[in-house]
């Protein structure tokens, strides 16, 4: 169960990171946090690190942008980027960026640098970095086009232009690491992390 204090705050506005953190009865506030993602990655690319040191970087600073706000607070931040191929994605723009991606993925495997930091009175306490590995099938063109047109824009809320949670599940052909993780928070880190903190009790 949930101790009383200290209170638990996500730094992000992913519908899909509360609902993993509600799915596991978790009381918490969660806050956007506004930081310039592209430059930083741009930065992390110049200087040639790796892409989850950069997904741990990105994770810092959401979590110290709303921890200033809450410094009582243990404040969750998380990102998380798709490389393929040694290529960095984003989140694709329109369904023509949506499209590019999938085809760009198509018969490939890609792993998701899925970060998540920890933070308290300023200090972090607690960091991990979980890289799940997911193979797309070679779908068909015809495929695509129907899953596109299913999807709509809930497409354009993934790096990856899928959501397990949805019909992206029919892309794949195999996957490898922990569910929350793909959908952007490694729970099972977190909620031992969270134990050990005494956040949680048991």
């Amino acid at each position: 169960m949930q101790a009383d204090s200290p209170a638990l705050v996500l730094a992000s506005a992913s519908s899909a990171r509360r609902a993993v953190l509600q799915s596991a009865g978790l009381r918490f506030t969660a806050v956007a946090a506004h930081i310039d993602e592209a430059e930083i990655k741009r930065g992390a690319q110049a200087e040639g690190l790796p892409a989850g040191e950069a997904a741990l970087i990105l994770a810092e600073l959401k979590a110290m942008r709303i921890g200033r706000k809450y410094p009582d607070a243990v404040v969750i931040g998380c990102d998380q980027l798709l490389v393929c191929d040694g290529q960095w994605f984003d989140k694709p723009v329109d369904r023509a960026g949506a499209e590019s991606h999938l085809r760009a993925l198509r018969g490939k495997s890609h792993v998701l640098e899925t970060s998540v930091v920890c933070l308290k009175n300023g200090q972090i306490i607690w960091h991990h970095l979980a890289r799940p590995k997911l193979t797309m099938r070679n779908f068909s063109d015809a495929f695509l086009d129907l899953y596109l047109d299913a999807e709509g824009d809930a497409v354009l809320t993934s790096v990856g232009a899928y959501r397990l949670e949805g019909l992206g599940m029919q892309l794949f052909d195999a996957i490898d690491g922990e569910h929350s993780a793909i959908l952007g928070l490694p729970m099972l880190p977190l909620l031992g992390f969270l134990r050990q903190h005494g956040v949680l009790e048991g």
